[in-house]
């Protein structure tokens, strides 16, 4: 018995780095099957410009997609065809944004709170368990949660928030570049590049930049 478990486990394991290896996701779905459970991830914590953006995603419990991973290891288009996909088949999502104004009213760490808890408040189930990528949370309608650190590499349901609050703030970032074509959003999204931190310096702020942020010319150095 014990000889056939030990070679279970050893198919599962090459099967795991098999898929690794295609560059195939080997992620769970959720972490409790048998409640309705909720992911959920924000994207552009570490902006100079522009909202933060979170996402809530309840997937089927028996949800697969062989692609779908931390939006920072999917490329532009299979992240767009991800989101399209999430959206067809997720039993509920929403997609929350918090303004750069509240931003710096607040704080980072609150805002991202804050979209993360008007995501949770917009979908259309109420979910029984919340998943939380990262580790600082504050507990939402008396729900219980847990918060895991890189979530969004190992639970699907983390993974498709991620997907989703990452294309909706670049779509959104994207539209704002036409608006201050100089600090070149539509490529680095409001991202402290180096070509954004030279655009900011040269033009100074627009009114989409966090003050909270403040960039000095000694950090291009």
């Amino acid at each position: 018995m014990i000889k056939y478990l030990r070679l279970s486990i050893e198919i599962d394991l090459l099967f795991s780095a098999m898929k690794k290896s295609l560059g195939l996701s080997v992620l769970r779905t959720c972490m409790h099957m048998g409640l309705i459970e909720a992911g959920c991830d924000e994207a552009g914590r570490g902006c100079l410009a522009g909202p933060i953006c979170a996402a809530a995603v309840v997937l089927p419990p028996d949800y697969k997609n062989k692609y779908l991973n931390d939006s920072k290891k999917v490329g532009y288009k299979l992240r767009g065809m991800l989101r399209k996909e999430i959206m067809k088949d997720a039993l509920a999502f929403s997609v929350a944004f918090v303004d750069e104004t509240e931003i710096d009213r607040i704080n980072i760490l609150n805002a991202s709170i804050l979209a993360m808890h008007m995501a949770l408040s917009r979908l259309k189930i109420k979910p029984e368990h919340i998943l939380i990528d990262g580790n600082r949370f504050i507990s939402f309608q008396k729900i219980p949660f847990t918060t895991v650190v890189k979530g969004d590499g190992i639970f699907m349901n983390i993974a498709a928030a991620s997907i989703l609050a990452k294309t909706s703030r670049d779509q959104f970032m994207e539209y704002l570049h036409l608006k201050h074509p100089v600090y070149n959003w539509k490529q680095n999204k409001g991202y402290p590049t180096a070509e954004h931190r030279q655009a900011f310096l040269f033009h100074g702020p627009s009114e989409f930049h966090r003050t909270s942020f403040i960039i000095k010319s000694d950090q291009l150095k």
